[in-house]
């Protein structure tokens, strides 16, 4: 799969989680998941409706780092996310597969749900991992704690969490457009 960016543009992430959720709300949720907790889309599919269900925090075990992550649930996700829930089963996974009984969306389809969002909207260089840079590039930008940032991503490099969320991209970028020989 291809580098992808995060979505710098706020208006251009509501408008692709309002595009989600008409397509399907369970993307929509699995979208809200992701930039409002910064979780690898791993994680995120192997959620069930009893893991985030009423929860203020939710506890995960990292699959790829196999720690313990907990994250508080932000308002914005609150009460989309407990409306989700009431209309589903404990048992059930947040982010259901149509064709498997009892099992979630694979990684590759969450990769093409969200890379044909971005196509959508003009943006070619979307995919799972845009939730997670989303999350941290917009983080970043709010507080400009990169520390914090890189705690919560489990990053060991403040440079590699930077261009992780695209900020030297961006910063190389803005650099380069007030360049000038006068």
């Amino acid at each position: 799969m291809n580098f992808v960016e995060p979505i710098r543009d706020k208006t251009t992430v509501q408008d692709i989680a309002d595009y989600l959720k008409e397509r399907n709300e369970k993307y929509y949720i699995m979208f809200l998941i992701g930039i409002y907790s910064g979780l690898r889309v791993s994680d995120i599919l192997k959620l069930k409706i009893r893991d985030v269900k009423g929860k203020g925090e939710i506890k995960i075990r990292e699959k790829k780092t196999g720690k313990e992550k907990i994250f508080p649930v932000n308002a914005e996700l609150k009460k989309p996310l407990t409306a989700y829930c009431e209309k589903h089963k404990d048992y059930e996974y947040v982010v259901p597969s149509a064709r498997a009984v009892n099992k979630a969306i694979s990684r590759e389809y969450a990769y093409k749900v969200i890379h044909e969002a971005g196509e959508a909207f003009g943006l070619d260089n979307l995919g799972t991992h845009t939730m997670r840079k989303t999350f941290g590039y917009h983080f970043y930008l709010q507080t400009k704690d990169i520390v914090l940032l890189m705690r919560i991503f489990n990053h060991s490099d403040e440079k590699k969490t930077l261009r992780y969320i695209g900020i030297e991209q961006t910063t190389i970028n803005e650099a380069m457009r007030k360049f000038s020989y006068r």
